[in-house]
């Protein structure tokens, strides 16, 4: 276990980026929906507008929900990282360094491609707790090198 009580080998999730997206989502498809409602009964508004209106509601809430479900899944062979638009994996030996330079949203992995990859799950919005989020990753990326102070763990 980790100092903050969290399995080294636990799901990466953002803690304050959860809860309002959720929330707002939910708050889109019931406006959306009632004002649906109380625009038909005007002349100028039609099922079709109606329906679009409540389309919209449903893609707000559907962007708003695979944001919340942003996270970065460790094994032992590498790391799934789902950010808001792509899920991507890399395996431990093609990661060269974690980054969470002051001033960025988020972790970032440096890759042996030459390739940087967002890390959304860990986010500098979540303070404390999103910088020891990111010690651990690159904890586990040193264990897995076999070097650091994690290695052989």
């Amino acid at each position: 276990m980790t100092p903050e009580g969290v399995a080294p080998d636990a799901p990466f999730r953002p803690r304050r980026g959860r809860v309002m997206p959720l929330v707002m989502a939910t708050a889109s498809v019931v406006v959306c929906v009632v004002s649906a409602l109380l625009l038909g009964q005007t002349r100028e508004w039609g099922p079709g507008d109606q329906l679009g209106l409540v389309a919209l509601g449903v893609a707000i809430a559907g962007f708003l929900l695979r944001y919340a479900t942003i996270r970065a899944v460790p094994d032992g062979e590498g790391l799934t990282v789902r950010n808001l638009v792509v899920t991507r994996r890399v395996a431990w030996a093609d990661v060269v360094e974690v980054r969470f330079p002051d001033g960025a949203p988020w972790v970032s992995l440096d890759l042996t491609d030459d390739d940087e990859l967002a890390v959304m799950a860990i986010q500098r919005a979540d303070g404390a707790v999103g910088r020891a989020e990111a010690r651990r990753l690159a904890g586990l990326v040193d264990r897995s090198r076999g070097s650091g102070p994690h290695a052989g763990q």
